[in-house]
């Protein structure tokens, strides 16, 4: 039996992996820690395991032990990092520190993978153009305007100078469903009647259901062609509208009023929010990273290459995930 670990298997898509991990066969390790929220994880099949990423030496030592008990894994899907965070400083020692520290004791024990999965972002390429609003490509030069997206940059970067390293880099856009909790608060406020929109130019956004996401991967690591990057997205453009208009139908809602917020003062709320959140310690949704993302118009992307390689054909589009999801928060008391 193949056995596969998923780091920050707590979390949203963490979870989501795990439960497609074990619907596959596979012997499923979830790298966690210890104030990890193991709520979506109770299937008793799960092995568990603690990796100290932060300390090279005894994670290396880990490690160590594992293969001497004869433990290695065929797959790693690293999903672990943050995506908010209160301290900057964060972003890189997540997204990037993590990846170069495991990657190398991997490397220190000759305990590589057959495949290495890093769960990237397109935020890592920043937007696309915003005049012909073309898809943004793999031959666009990277140009991240958020800390998030530098950092996850600067670990692609690092894991494409390891010579003949397995990885799969895949760079999916914005990832909603069951469990999610930033879209959610979208939802909830349009449950409401009300819906904020950013700016008052043309934005045109993608979407990925987090199921036709996990999807991706397995179907990635089955193919067996490694050392690719991947845009990911369910292929279509949508408005701030269209979501609104899905997420009203689902909830039953006829009348919503959407309210255009000019970017100078959605940049001094997300100021605020962050000062707040740097205050009470507990991290915003809005802040100035978020800013970034929100004030950009065009987060479309090819995702040719993924069509092609992996004949990928989304089961959801956005209309379909968006009822989905909304039936599960109302079934789980979250709407």
């Amino acid at each position: 039996m193949a056995k596969i670990l998923v780091t920050g298997a707590g979390g949203f898509i963490g979870s989501f992996i795990i439960e497609k991990a074990l619907s596959e066969g596979y012997e499923t390790w979830a790298g966690v820690r210890a104030s990890t929220n193991r709520e979506y994880l109770q299937n008793k099949n799960i092995r568990f395991i603690e990796l100290d990423y932060f300390n090279q030496e005894k994670l290396i030592q880990q490690l160590k032990i594992l293969k001497l008990t004869g433990e290695k894994w065929d797959y790693i899907i690293h999903n672990v990092g943050v995506t908010k965070s209160n301290d900057p400083k964060d972003f890189e020692r997540f997204n990037y520190g993590i990846l170069k520290n495991l990657v190398m004791s991997l490397i220190a024990t000759q305990m590589i993978p057959t495949c290495f999965v890093l769960m990237s972002s397109l935020s890592a390429w920043g937007a696309g153009d915003e005049k012909t609003f073309s898809p943004i490509k793999q031959t666009d030069e990277p140009h991240p305007e958020t800390l998030y997206g530098k950092s996850k940059l600067k670990a692609e970067e690092y894991l494409q100078t390891i010579p003949n390293f397995p990885y799969i880099i895949l760079r999916p856009t914005g990832v909603y469903g069951p469990r999610e909790k930033d879209y959610f608060l979208m939802m909830k406020s349009i449950k409401y009647g009300i819906d904020f929109v950013p700016g008052f130019k043309k934005q045109m956004l993608s979407f990925i259901y987090v199921k036709d996401l996990v999807n991706i991967i397995f179907a990635a690591i089955k193919k067996g062609n490694y050392r690719k990057t991947y845009f990911i997205s369910d292929g279509k453009s949508y408005s701030s509208k269209d979501f609104r208009k899905y997420v009203a139908n689902a909830l039953g809602k006829k009348y919503i009023i959407p309210i255009k917020m000019p970017l100078f003062m959605l940049k001094a709320l997300s100021f605020l929010c962050g000062k707040i959140a740097g205050i009470t310690g507990k991290v915003s949704t809005l802040n100035p990273d978020k800013y970034h993302i929100m004030k950009q118009r065009n987060w479309l992307c090819d995702i040719t290459p993924l069509q092609q390689d992996l004949h990928f054909i989304p089961e959801y589009d956005l209309e379909k995930g968006v009822n989905e999801s909304i039936k599960w928060y109302k079934e789980n008391g979250w709407l």
